[in-house]
């Protein structure tokens, strides 16, 4: 329990930090930057998954068509 505490804490304590960071024009671009480095690693990973995705889905496609080749020729 005591370590939830501290944890509820640390996170108010943060919130206020970066409250008052970000009321500074310093702050504000450190800010802008963190949130459009998030975005674009977010866009890799989404850009990523997709990519993957189209992968899967034409091995799965080649597969089926192996089956069903195979079950043809019986």
């Amino acid at each position: 329990m005591k370590k939830l505490l501290w944890l509820i804490v640390g996170v108010g304590v943060g919130f206020i930090a970066a409250h008052q960071i970000n009321k500074t024009p310093e702050g504000q671009r450190f800010f802008e930057d963190v949130d459009h480095r998030a975005r674009e690693f977010s866009d890799a990973v989404v850009d990523g998954y997709k990519a993957r995705e189209a992968e899967l889905r034409a091995a799965v496609a080649d597969a089926e068509d192996v089956i069903a080749d195979l079950r043809s020729k019986k």
